[in-house]
């Protein structure tokens, strides 16, 4: 399918889905929804990186707290509009994503995860020491109960709802365009065997590059408006571990190496999750995440793209 063509789909399912959802009067259904395309971009994000180049980050609620930061950060010094926020919080957090990517790169394997473990520690405890932006206190985000659009006023929440799932929608053409370009390629390359790529003549590292910074990017996309979402936010909110187990096991129920990978893991995991914390509690949240992470490893340790591509296998036989 050409580019143009997806994009048209992509941006036909999005205004499909936004209009269904305006027939639906409970607005926990926009919170729950805001959550679940929150995790759509985290897991696309992440997969950028994890999925395509084969380097498993553990830093991804770093990168989402910053984006949220950078939101209370300029909120407090200069206000503006949410759209120039999350653009502002791709900006902060790409940029540290390069920086990460040139400080740790030349690291593989666990010895990469950890530094971006320690990326995560490191950010935290600057922010908990940072008063301005509330520090281990917490800073308060007020915003309206509705917001003017074209002379329509409609709920804030349902302006959230809107922003992030055009922010999941460019997401995941970002994923897509990556994965059928002469870069998704090369990171194909260093995916499946680094040596043999630089060996090649594959510039590795301005690839790796490029993909932290882009994954770095699109968390903090993804974390901007958060704590105009969630109204207060604190360090233990921003550096939750939620964002960081989700953003990988997403991928990886789903099946990494593809967008629709993450796309596939981050609706079902993210769903499950949100009936959980409605119908039981919140705390078993990373629980179900466990437990569907050792049945996937086990049943499909290629997750449902690759179950789905061996099954097709075997038809054909």
């Amino acid at each position: 399918m050409r580019s143009r063509i997806f994009i048209l789909i992509a941006l036909a399912v999005a205004a499909a889905f936004f209009g269904a959802s305006q027939l639906v009067a409970n607005n926990y259904l926009f919170f729950a929804g805001y959550t679940v395309l929150q995790f759509i971009v985290l897991a696309t994000a992440w997969n950028i990186l994890g999925g395509y180049c084969g380097y498993v980050n553990f830093g991804s609620a770093a990168f989402f707290a910053l984006g949220a930061y950078s939101t209370v950060f300029f909120h407090k010094t200069f206000p503006m509009p949410i759209p120039v926020l999350i653009v502002l919080g791709g900006l902060v957090s790409g940029i540290v994503g390069f920086g990460m990517g040139y400080l740790t790169l030349r690291l593989r394997g666990s010895f990469f995860a950890i530094a971006t473990l320690a990326l995560a520690v490191v950010l935290q405890t600057l922010i908990v020491n940072w008063d301005y932006v509330g520090g281990s206190r917490g800073a308060y985000i007020i915003r309206p109960n509705t917001i003017n659009l074209a002379g329509y006023e409609i709920p804030y929440i349902e302006y959230l709802f809107f922003l992030m799932l055009a922010l999941a929608m460019f997401a995941i053409i970002t994923a897509r365009t990556i994965e059928r370009s002469r870069l998704g390629f090369g990171f194909a390359t260093i995916r499946d065997d680094e040596l043999a790529a630089e060996a090649s003549g594959v510039p590795t590292l301005r690839l790796k590059l490029i993909a932290t910074t882009l994954s770095g990017a699109l968390m903090g996309m993804a974390g901007a408006p958060f704590p105009y979402y969630i109204g207060f936010l604190q360090p233990q909110s921003a550096f939750a571990l939620d964002y960081a187990v989700n953003s990988i096991a997403m991928p990886m129920i789903g099946g990494t190496g593809s967008w629709i990978g993450p796309l596939i893991g981050a609706i079902l995991l993210g769903t499950i999750q949100q009936v959980a914390t409605v119908t039981i509690s919140s705390a078993v949240n990373v629980l179900i995440v466990g437990v569907l992470l050792v049945a996937f490893v086990i049943i499909a340790p290629n997750g449902l793209v690759g179950l789905v591509q061996d099954m097709m296998r075997r038809e054909r036989r």
